[in-house]
């Protein structure tokens, strides 16, 4: 086991670990909408995760850093924050706020991470950007609200991980990046009747379950 410190706190954890991870497993709460933790190569695209790690000339995301003894970690810097509340709003500026009617209200990692940055979900200085998007129902058992989706990615990797493949993808690109389904219609109702992991993983209900038992967030 490797010793380091967050935020003057010292915690334990392997060495080589996933320094995101260890934070999060010592209640240390670090944003994040991307990473899971079964993931061997975080993908690093929400940019939400930085700490400034001492001997490291710039802040870092936490995803990507493996543990070692000594480390000395801070996640509320000046910088970090300043980084952290910058890629939120560049998030926000694309995301359709309407909590009241989500069913992702109260449960929503969008909510905790402007709680822990103190930071409104309400644009101030960036213009809302339109996105040539529509809600997808075609597919036989999930419905995805794409002016929901922060495109974390989280849906395709639980897919891929459950199924060997994933039978989700992103398509198009830019502004108007969404989610896509792929496969036969039939093969789709079969896996996803069974499964609906990328339901119960997405972070703001942007992926819902047209199968009553599943219509909720987790």
């Amino acid at each position: 086991m490797a010793k380091l410190i967050v935020d003057g706190r010292e915690i334990e954890a392997q060495q080589g670990a996933n320094l995101l991870q260890a934070c999060l497993d010592n209640d240390i709460y670090i944003p994040n909408l991307c990473y899971l933790k079964e993931m061997q190569d975080p993908p690093s695209s929400c940019r939400l995760c930085f700490v400034e790690i001492e001997g490291y000339r710039q802040p870092v995301t936490a995803c990507r850093v493996e543990i070692r003894e000594g480390m000395v970690v801070k996640t509320d810097t000046e910088h970090v924050r300043r980084l952290q509340r910058t890629a939120f709003e560049l998030l926000l500026s694309v995301h359709h706020v309407d909590c009241k009617n989500c069913p992702a209200n109260r449960r929503c990692e969008l909510q905790r991470i402007a709680k822990h940055l103190h930071f409104g979900l309400k644009l101030k200085r960036l213009e809302k950007l339109e996105r040539d998007v529509r809600t997808e129902e075609d597919h036989p058992c999930l419905q995805y609200v794409p002016h929901r989706c922060v495109l974390c990615g989280r849906c395709v990797f639980v897919c891929r991980m459950k199924n060997g493949q994933p039978l989700l993808s992103f398509a198009r690109r830019g502004l108007d990046t969404v989610i896509s389904f792929f496969g036969q219609e039939d093969t789709a109702k079969d896996i996803c009747e069974q499964c609906y992991a990328c339901v119960e993983v997405c972070p703001v209900a942007a992926l819902l379950a047209k199968h009553t038992d599943h219509a909720e967030v987790k």
